[in-house]
């Protein structure tokens, strides 16, 4: 029987997403981004991010339906991000895929934003491998994970961002290096001109007991400042500070994911999110799984960055293991941890309320 075509919105944060996948193929996707309105300030401004999100998520939808030479009747059932990230924007992706549910009488799953970027690795590269390691880096999230049934099994983590991600170092570096928000990509621009050996940035955790596979970026964040601060009145080499500093995260990230991988005797790294976008993090990581024996798999940054599609291939992958659909009272959970990739949180009754 022919896989039904799945609709997948996001909106945990500053891209609305749309995409529709049928039996792990991308048929079709279209993301509108509200990045230049939140650059005067130099991060996300929630309210903003919600507002945009009512504005783009009809036409980001629309559109991916037009690549896909697809009509709204085509749908056959809907998958939307309901946790983690900002409380407005999400609110704004879940109340339209509620509506579009209930109209075309499909059924609706909620997905864990995380989930999402771990499949968007299947688009590109078909089924994931069970098990697998998977580090996702991204502005609000670094974990590293060991994946069997994305659609069936409790994912394990085997460590976490003890206070900063990844990309959020990159960003709050950035600023005082005097390079644009986001921060990622401009380090990694401002980095191809620079000496990655010009500073001695720390890595942190490297060592520490009992956090062997747990991440910590705060540090190195104030190290990058507090290097900024001392060529204050020489001259700041901005080339150098970014490559040095792209450098120490790269290093401090697939140092860590290979060594989980050849401990726990899983043969492939999944890297995904916003920061596997980094040239620097793709390029260490190959090197040192070449060398390990690890077969590496990166998606294209296109989906890197927060997208539909990642969303609706864990639908996909729920429709297709027969997972049960979420009610119409689905909620949002800003705060959820990652522990499966379907994330049902039911709305509170008025009673329940009282």
């Amino acid at each position: 029987m022919r896989s039904p075509i799945v609709l997948g919105i996001e909106s945990s944060c500053d891209e609305t997403g749309a995409g529709l996948v049928a039996g792990g193929r991308l048929l079709g996707q279209a993301v509108a981004s509200s990045m230049d309105e939140h650059a005067r300030y130099g991060g996300v401004v929630p309210e903003i991010a919600a507002r945009a999100h009512v504005h783009s998520v009809r036409p980001v939808i629309r559109r991916a339906l037009d690549e896909a030479g697809l009509r709204l009747t085509d749908i056959g059932a809907i998958a939307v991000t309901t946790g983690p990230g900002l409380a407005g924007a999400l609110q704004v992706g879940v109340a339209a895929a509620k509506a579009l549910a209930f109209a075309l009488g499909v059924p609706l799953y909620g997905v864990h934003h995380l989930a999402g970027h771990v499949a968007a690795d299947t688009l590109e590269h078909g089924p994931l491998p069970d098990p697998c390691t998977v580090l996702i880096v991204s502005g609000g999230h670094t974990s590293l994970l060991l994946v069997r049934d994305l659609a069936r099994d409790r994912i394990t983590h085997l460590g976490d961002t003890l206070d900063d991600a990844a990309g959020e170092c990159f960003d709050k570096a950035a600023r005082v290096f005097g390079l644009p928000y986001p921060g990622g990509p401009a380090i990694d621009r401002a980095a191809r001109a620079g000496d990655p050996r010009a500073v001695r940035f720390p890595r942190p955790l490297t060592d520490a007991p009992g956090h062997r596979y747990d991440f910590s970026f705060s540090g190195l964040k104030t190290a990058a400042a507090r290097w900024a601060e001392g060529h204050a009145s020489s001259g700041l080499p901005v080339a150098d500070g970014a490559a040095s500093l792209q450098e120490a995260v790269a290093d401090a990230l697939t140092r860590k994911a290979v060594a989980a991988c050849a401990e726990h005797g899983v043969g492939t790294l999944v890297v995904v999110g916003g920061v596997a976008a980094n040239s620097r993090v793709r390029s260490l990581a190959e090197e040192r799984c070449r060398a390990a024996g690890i077969e590496l798999r990166v998606p294209p940054p296109r989906l890197c960055t927060d997208n539909g599609a990642m969303i609706a291939a864990v639908g996909d992958l729920l429709v297709r293991a027969g997972a049960e659909p979420a009610p119409l009272n689905l909620s949002i959970d800003s705060s959820a941890p990652l522990e499966h990739a379907s994330l049902h949180p039911v709305a509170a009754t008025m009673k329940q309320v009282a």
